[in-house]
Order: structure tokens, then sequence, then C-alpha cells
């Protein structure tokens, strides 16, 4: 279907650093500029972020380092993209919480102020999630083919959760399934260890999610300016670290996991001591 628009639109997406709109930055920007009449002109640029792009996020979007050594920076590509945009709408998935802020940011940094207070920003995300709810009444409906009776009260949510879990195993057997590795796989089957496996998407060493494990198993940061880096590492050179977080407003069992690591630390530096 056409789009009804009255000035031009561009639908863009980002490849990035990390998730941290203060400090990381792009790697690769793709955009696609819709005019009134429904002409597409269409724009990709990979960019040199001027810091380190961590492994693990390069595993995700097949960008590393030595990728994007020789390309533009922000700053070289930024009047480029500007004039590119020019005073279009912008549209993208989860763009709202996320590509837009960084764009803005990124711009800021290049010295160029880019005016947000007259363009309509379209997340394709946001509509997806709020037509196809992914709560627990809507799920019962999926799956059961009913509507949820006395939804919100504790005893009929836990037995619906059962009586979801039932019928997934049932809809998705035999079900395909394709990670970001293009591996297959059929994850869904009647086995605790593979259900909890598949239903983890990040390997957390806490319970929140603040501290959660890299591929080699090792606990990083997941918030912060330390974020992507080793907890006993920032322990080991910032001692303070761990004492404001002790005092801080997390939760216990973050800060009994912090313990733990800080006390493997200290006992492991003894030992190599003797």
């Amino acid at each position: 279907m056409k789009l009804n628009i009255g000035k031009s639109i561009v639908f863009f997406d980002l490849e990035t650093t990390g998730m941290n709109v203060g400090k990381d930055k792009i790697v690769e920007i793709a955009a696609i500029k819709v005019m009134p009449d429904g002409t597409e002109i269409r724009l990709e640029q990979r960019i040199n972020p001027e810091i380190h792009i961590p492994i693990e996020t390069s595993k995700i979007h097949g960008i590393y380092d030595e990728d994007v050594r020789l390309m533009p920076t922000f700053k070289e590509f930024a009047a480029e993209l500007n004039q590119f945009i020019g005073n279009a709408d912008l549209a993208g998935y989860n763009s709202n919480r996320f590509d837009i802020p960084l764009l803005v940011e990124e711009f800021l940094r290049a010295d160029i102020d880019f005016e947000m207070k007259n363009r309509r920003m379209i997340d394709v995300q946001n509509i997806f999630m709020r037509m196809e709810q992914r709560t627990l009444s809507a799920a019962y409906q999926f799956y059961l083919k009913k509507p949820l009776v006395n939804a919100h009260t504790a005893l009929a949510d836990a037995n619906a959760t059962y009586e979801i879990l039932q019928q997934q195993l049932e809809y998705y057997m035999d079900a395909e399934f394709i990670d970001k590795d293009g591996s297959v796989s059929k994850p869904v089957v009647n086995d605790v260890n593979s259900l909890a496996e598949f239903s983890t998407f990040n390997k957390n060493a806490d319970l929140n999610g603040q501290i959660v494990l890299d591929d080699q198993g090792i606990e990083i940061f997941n918030f912060g300016k330390h974020k992507g880096i080793s907890v006993q590492k920032v322990f080991e050179l910032e001692p303070q670290y761990y004492d404001w977080m002790m005092k801080a407003d997390f939760p216990r069992y973050t800060k009994k996991i912090l313990t733990a690591i800080k006390l493997r630390g200290f006992n492991s530096g003894s030992t190599k001591a003797k």
C-alpha cells in the first residue's frame, strides 16, 4: 500500500558499538527516503566510530574494527546525512527508544543542531506491540482460543500460564527456529532444561540483568560508565565502585553477586601472593 504522506519520510536503521545512547557510536547507517510521490532515495554508509567495537557486538552485526578503520567518522559524514534527511519525518523499528536518540546525539557531537520539534516519528515496533499485545490475556486467547476469565487474579493467572505452556508444546512441536548465527533448531520441546534455556534472552549473573555473562562466562556490567567491562577488573582498578554500589539502591541479590565476585578476586589475589 502506498503511504499517504504530506512530506518526505526517512526509514532508517543503525548498527552501533552498543546500546548506551550517551557513549556508544554508529558504525553503519542505512536509510530510505520516501518522497510524497512514492519515489525512493537510498543511502548506506559505514562509519568509523573512533572507539573499539566490542567483539560481542561485532558478532551480532558482523562489523569489526578493521571493517570501518578507513571509513569516514560521523563528524565527517554528518553534513551529507543531514542534507539527505532534510526536514523529513523519521521511521524505524524501536527507533523512538534507541535509533533516533542516538542519531540526534551523534549530530550534536558533530556540532549539528538536528531539529526534532516539527518531525513526526513512527516506531513500527510500537505499532506491532500495541496491536499484537503480549499480555497474558492475549496469549491465552491466542493459544487457548477463548477469553481468560478472572484475569489479574493470582490463581487464574498462574493457571493460565500453565495452560499456555501446555498448548505451546503442542503448537510449536517440530517448529524450526533460526538464531542470529543462522543455526536451525527445534527448541520448544517437552524438557524443562531446553525450555528454560530458550526462554532466557540474556545470560544474567544477577536477576535484574545489571550484571551479565559474556561469551566466556565472565561477569560484566550491563549499565553505566563501566558497561561491557569485567566486574572483577573494575573492582581491581576502582575499588570504590564496589563501595558505591553497596550503598546505592541496588537489589540485595545483585549486591550478593557483587560481593561474591569481589571476594573471589580477593581470594585469587591472596593465592597468587603466596
